[in-house]
């Protein structure tokens, strides 16, 4: 099974700064290798298509940076949208159906994430999150995001950690009237209707959202 996916690069990236003074977050090496990269190569891996890159802060070096792929832009120049904004304005170069959306901004070590998540998907399913164990974390500070029962719905809680990548059907995107709005406000929804669902990544995951996560996200990849 594949899937068109949607890579986010458009973050401003304030908590990265001064490295985002002069550059996108995405293009910010890890283990010598961008950001956006390390994503870029799960989805491409995993044989996604059409892969879309939604961008706004050093919009241009991030064009410059991917020319030559097989990739289409979601232009974010004028504002950002947030994450559920920015799936909704994406969706003319997506699909109605289900699609794989993931972060740019954190490294994995392990089997595929993107694969993982197109291998538990069920046509009946609208959303699948891909969820960290606490003891499989690096340099995540911050509390849980979910709880998971025995047959892997969600709902809002402490034990799980969202990893950034999920299979969401891209039209749940539309049935939110405003045009910038968190993906929380579709989870939301989910849980209350009982059908937000989620997956445990069986490596490690760290999030690279400061300057002191680069070594620590290095470390974990023993680079």
């Amino acid at each position: 099974m594949t899937m068109p996916a949607l890579l986010f690069a458009a973050g401003r990236g304030t908590r990265m700064a001064p490295l985002t003074d002069t550059q996108p977050k995405s293009l910010i090496e890890v283990a010598g290798k961008p950001l956006f990269d390390h994503a870029f190569d799960f989805v491409a891996e995993a044989a996604c298509s059409p892969i879309v890159v939604n961008t706004h802060h050093f919009a241009e070096m991030m064009h410059a940076h991917l020319r030559g792929r097989a990739i289409r832009f979601s232009d974010e120049t004028d504002y950002l949208r947030e994450t559920g904004g920015g799936l909704r304005h994406a969706r003319p170069l997506l699909s109605d159906g289900p699609i794989v959306t993931m972060n740019t901004d954190a490294v994995w070590q392990g089997p595929n994430p993107v694969q993982l998540l197109l291998d538990h998907w069920k046509p009946d399913m609208q959303c699948l999150l891909l969820l960290i164990a606490r003891n499989n974390v690096h340099g995540h500070l911050g509390p849980g995001d979910f709880d998971c029962d025995e047959n892997g719905r969600l709902r809002r809680g402490k034990e799980m950690i969202y990893s950034g990548a999920q299979i969401i059907r891209a039209d749940l995107a539309s049935e939110v009237p405003d045009e910038v709005f968190s993906m929380n406000v579709i989870w939301n929804r989910l849980i209350a209707e009982n059908q937000l669902h989620g997956v445990t990544y069986p490596g490690n995951w760290c999030d690279v959202g400061q300057p002191e996560s680069i070594p620590i996200a290095e470390a974990m990849l023993n680079v």
